[in-house]
């Protein structure tokens, strides 16, 4: 096998930072990093090698997490195994099929006076939906436009609860008007929302992709967006009643195009890394721990113009990585942590095309993160497996429609592994459905308006298995897909006679019980 390995002339400012001798360190975390099935209510667990200070786990930013969709976990801690041991345990459940990212501090301190190395310690996991029988129906299409025939370009967005409700919101983001447009969450059970909220949120001109944290760890969600016209990029902070307050803008290169965010320097606090297409580099923004970014660091990453952007642990180092998508070389390249700001490209591969987009996630259930690229002039999408340390397969190459902006993951089906949805400007939004092993069929297709632009898999009924907000960002539209009832698996004749029984017998206790005046819960798989 041939790889295609970028070597010291790609190393970023300094070497790597490695966890020095005596440090306090974590030997395992519970869920496994990188598992797709952990459960709703799963309490987050990390062991040390050595007793822990428990007032150093406590404050804000010290061992935290946070669910892509669902926002800030809150809860309690618990102690285990003489302070080895320490349990984040939510007060809330997760949102199903959302990714999560836990996030330790190197304040965290030992017993015996070592702190967690500099580079601080994070992992990631997912959050396993209900089975679902990939059978959607159109309940709804909201305009994200103020007036029907003035346009907004719906490029994207994101599905976090916003007002902590615990229903899933949706923050479009408009190229256009240069906005964010904020739909709630009835929270009725319908998964249908209110229309937008008025006024909107300026972001800067054409304003693009765009990425959900907690930036200055009071527990609303917050978003930063990549204007490309404006080369800068929107850091709006959410005042946890599904409003943002104004932008604070940041200059960085020219045409910023993607954007990630990981605690970069192991300080528990969350910054945003950006690529720059027409400068042709990135730039990283650091947190000040309140919300309030830097200016601009730039570094090279090793690709010409440099597009696509995701983040992971692609070498199981417990240091959040960059992989970049190069539009003018057609890589994809993996740039290494180094725990303190900087990155070590390490290794690169041909995507298959001219990468528009990069989606994370372990599609094969190997237990490392994948990559799954849409390939936007060459009219197809990739998937290159990760063999371990961020080492990239050859990219399988799928057909998709012509113009492909999109490449989005989610357990769909909720057979614990990781379908994916396409989206093509001058073509509709496919569904390709995981054999388990990384391979991909496609499923179905989902006409658009007039051009699909971006796809949100998420639970926005709260019934526990995945539906879709479809983005049409030329009729400037979100049509919801609701995925339709739970999924039964077939059964033999003598399993649906038994089948059959257990359904009868469930019903008379359950007439028994509100016979009696008992309160009989709707049932909810987690």
């Amino acid at each position: 096998m041939v790889r295609a390995c970028l070597h010291s002339t790609a190393v970023v400012l300094i070497s790597a930072v490695v966890g020095r001798a005596g440090d306090l360190s974590v030997v395992s975390v519970e869920p496994a990093a990188h598992t797709m099935t952990a459960l709703r209510d799963t309490p987050i667990t990390v062991h040390f090698d050595r007793p822990v200070i428990r007032s150093s786990i406590t404050p804000p930013g010290r061992f935290w997490a946070f669910g892509r969709w669902s926002g800030t976990v809150t809860g309690s801690f618990a102690f285990d195994d003489s302070d080895r041991t320490v349990r984040l345990l939510a007060d809330h459940p997760l949102s199903a099929g959302e990714s999560v990212t836990v996030y330790l501090s190197d304040d965290i301190e030992g017993t015996d006076g070592t702190n967690l190395r500099p580079a601080g310690f994070s992992f990631q996991f997912g959050i396993r939906p209900r089975a679902g029988r990939l059978d959607f129906a159109e309940i709804d299409r909201r305009t994200t436009r103020t007036t029907p025939s003035v346009g907004s370009r719906a490029y994207g967005g994101i599905a976090s609860d916003l007002n902590r409700d615990r229903w899933l919101d949706l923050t479009i983001v408009n190229e256009d008007t240069a906005d964010l447009r904020v739909f709630l969450n009835r929270g009725d059970g319908t998964g249908l929302f209110h229309a937008f909220l008025q006024p909107t949120f300026p972001v800067g001109p054409r304003a693009s992709p765009s990425e959900p944290s907690d930036f200055n760890r009071d527990g609303n969600v917050d978003i930063c967006v990549a204007n490309i016209n404006a080369n800068t990029v929107s850091i709006l902070l959410g005042n946890g009643d599904g409003t943002y307050q104004p932008q604070q803008a940041v200059t960085v290169g020219v045409a910023p195009r993607g954007i990630a965010v990981l605690d970069a320097e192991g300080d528990g606090d969350v910054d945003i890394v950006n690529t720059n297409s027409t400068s042709s580099n990135m730039s990283i923004l650091f947190n000040d721990g309140t919300g309030v970014f830097s200016g601009p660091s730039f570094f090279e990453g090793g690709g010409i113009n440099e597009w696509a952007l995701g983040s992971a642990d692609m070498n199981d180092d417990g240091i959040l990585d960059l992989v970049i998508g190069a539009i003018g070389s057609d890589r994809v390249i993996v740039a290494l942590g180094n725990g303190n700001g900087t990155f070590t490209n390490a290794f690169s591969r041909d995507c298959g095309g001219d990468v528009w987009m990069i989606a994370l996630g372990d599609v094969n259930g190997d237990g490392t993160d994948d990559v799954a690229v849409a390939n936007g002039g060459s009219d197809n999408g990739a998937i290159l497996l990760n063999e371990g340390d961020g080492l990239l397969s050859a990219a399988q190459v799928y057909p998709t429609d012509p113009f492909t902006l999109a490449t989005d993951l989610g357990d769909l089906d909720g057979d614990g592994d990781l379908d994916w949805v396409t989206s093509s400007f001058f073509g509709d939004w496919i569904l390709f459905e995981n054999d388990g092993a990384g391979a991909f069929t496609e499923n179905q297709r989902f006409p658009a308006t007039a051009s699909s632009s971006c796809s949100l898999a998420m639970d926005f009924d709260n019934d526990g298995d995945l539906d879709l907000a479809l983005i049409d960002e030329t009729a400037d539209e979100v049509i919801l897909m609701q995925q339709q009832g739970p999924f039964i698996p077939a059964l033999s004749t003598v399993g649906a006679v038994a089948f059959g029984l257990l359904l009868l017998a469930a019903g008379a206790v359950i007439a028994r019980r509100s016979a009696r005046g008992t309160d009989v819960r709707r049932w909810e798989e987690r």
